[in-house]
C-alpha cells in the first residue's frame, strides 16, 4: 500500500453532510442493491488530477480507509478539467465513471477466465504480447462469427451440397441440432445497441491490437485488492 493511504489521508473528510474532498458515489449491483461510495483525486509524486496519470482514491469510509473496502486506482482517462482532457488520446471521466468501470474488475477477471479454458486463450505457441493478443483476438471473432451463424434465423437448404458425412452413423451422445445454415455466415445487426456485430468491423477490431487503449489499474505489485485492469 505505500504511501497511497497517507495521501488519501491528506484529504479533507467531515462527514456526509460535508464531506469536503470527496464525492458521493452511487454504485449498483446486479442483485438490485446500491451502496454509496465516496471518491476523490488525490496528489501523490507525479500522479494528480492535471497529471497525465491520476491516483483516485474510492472507499465505503473516507475516515477509516477499510483495507478491503477500499480501492487506490491510477488511470490515464483525464480529470474533465485537465489541461488536456480535450487534446489528449482518451476522453475525461468523472469519479463516478471511474468507480464504475474497476467496479467491473470482478466479472472482467472471472469471464476471463472462464473465456480462456472454454476457447483456448491459452492454446498458443507465442512470445510477444502482441502476438499473445492477436491470438486471443482472433479467438474471439471466430467466436462470435459462429455464435452469430448458431443463433441466425433459419434460411433454405442447398439440395446440391452433399452430404458431410455420408457413411457415419449416429452419434453416442445426443447433441442439441443448430439451426439450417444460412447464404451468410451470420446475418443482421446485434439487438444490443452497445454491441457492434462482428461480420461488419472486422478489420476495426483486429487492427485496434496495434493501438493504445486506455487503462484503469491499481498501482503497484500484484495482490489481492490490488489488481491491473484494462479497457
Amino acid at each position: 500500500m505505500g504511501p497511497r493511504r497517507p495521501a488519501a489521508h491528506a484529504l479533507t473528510w467531515k462527514n456526509a453532510d460535508h464531506p469536503s474532498d470527496w464525492t458521493s458515489v452511487e454504485r449498483h449491483f446486479r442483485d438490485g442493491h446500491t451502496e454509496t461510495w465516496w471518491a476523490a483525486d488525490t496528489r501523490l509524486g507525479g500522479y494528480g488530477p492535471d497529471s497525465p496519470c491520476r491516483l483516485v482514491v474510492a472507499t465505503t469510509d473516507p475516515a477509516g480507509l477499510p483495507e478491503k473496502a477500499t480501492w487506490y486506482l491510477a488511470t490515464n482517462l483525464p480529470h474533465p478539467d485537465a489541461p488536456h482532457a480535450i487534446t489528449g488520446p482518451h476522453p475525461p471521466a468523472d469519479l463516478a465513471e471511474i468507480v464504475r468501470h474497476y467496479g467491473l474488475r470482478p466479472w472482467i477477471e472471472q469471464g476471463y477466465k472462464q473465456v480462456k479454458d472454454e476457447l483456448g486463450w491459452a492454446d498458443f505457441q507465442v512470445r510477444s504480447d502482441r502476438a499473445i493478443r492477436r491470438h486471443q483476438t482472433l479467438v474471439n471473432c471466430a467466436f462470435s462469427f459462429c455464435w452469430g451463424q448458431w443463433f441466425a434465423p433459419p434460411g433454405p437448404l442447398d439440395a446440391t451440397a452433399p452430404d458431410p458425412c455420408p457413411d457415419e452413423g449416429p452419434e453416442r451422445v445426443t447433441r442439441p441440432v443448430p439451426p439450417a445454415p444460412t447464404a451468410l455466415l451470420a446475418q443482421g445487426l446485434t439487438g444490443d445497441p452497445f454491441l457492434a456485430h462482428p461480420r461488419r468491423h472486422p478489420q476495426p477490431v483486429v487492427a485496434s491490437l496495434d493501438g493504445q487503449r486506455p487503462t484503469l489499474r491499481t498501482p503497484g505489485p500484484h495482490r489481492r485488492g490490488h489488481h491491473r485492469t484494462r479497457h
